[in-house]
């Protein structure tokens, strides 16, 4: 697949929002080893969203535009601040235009991982979605392939490790960290729901 196109990334958020959905208990269950338990209402709450926002007959520098202001707009909280950077930062760094390359692919995910980090200070490591968004962009990056659906079968698969990767962290950041060791052995709610997002889109495609 040399091309991808709004049509099919319409499509791949919609796929998101209905697995992130039907795991959302799952996520919220993670979440209240470490924290306040309601990250699965979130996030399915931000993607469901960002689907009604993703109209047809845009190009992709202004479907995420609606999709990150309707998102931030809509909702409230650290989960839709991090989900509004992320496809800010992905319309910052894509042409006007209804279809894209590997390439123009690779630097529209690195302007979302961009607007994340302007929206937070965990860094990988810290046992928190991150863990599994940095890994995803870094992956995508460094596959040579031309191929679009090549670019989200190993960001998806290196999501996945990074989310394995959480379970012997202690947490450093928000609530978490107050848990100390206790978080140990866990994996991180976060970088569950973004790796499934990885995965919703691989899978789509």
């Amino acid at each position: 697949m040399e091309k991808l196109t709004t049509d099919y990334f319409q499509r791949m958020i919609e796929s998101a929002a209905k697995n992130i959905a039907e795991r959302a208990d799952e996520f919220s269950q993670l979440d209240a080893v470490l924290g306040d338990g309601d990250h699965g209402e979130a996030i399915s709450t931000a993607f469901q969203v960002i689907a009604k926002s993703a109209t047809g007959g845009k190009d992709f520098k202004t479907l995420l535009g609606d999709m990150g202001f309707g998102v931030m707009l809509e909702t409230s909280g650290s989960t839709s601040t991090l989900l509004g950077g992320f496809l800010l930062g992905m319309s910052d760094c894509v042409p006007a235009a209804t279809e894209i390359d590997a390439q123009q692919v690779k630097a529209m995910f690195r302007g979302g991982l961009e607007g994340v980090v302007k929206n937070t200070k965990a860094k990988r490591g810290d046992k928190t979605m991150m863990d599994a968004l940095i890994p995803a962009i870094e992956a995508m990056e460094a596959t040579d392939s031309n191929d679009v659906k090549e670019l989200f079968n190993v960001a998806a698969q290196a999501a996945l490790q990074g989310v394995e990767d959480t379970i012997p962290m202690k947490a450093n950041f928000g609530r978490a960290r107050n848990l100390g060791d206790k978080t140990i052995g866990h994996p991180d709610a976060g970088a569950t729901s973004w790796a499934c997002m990885f995965q919703s889109f691989a899978s789509e495609l």
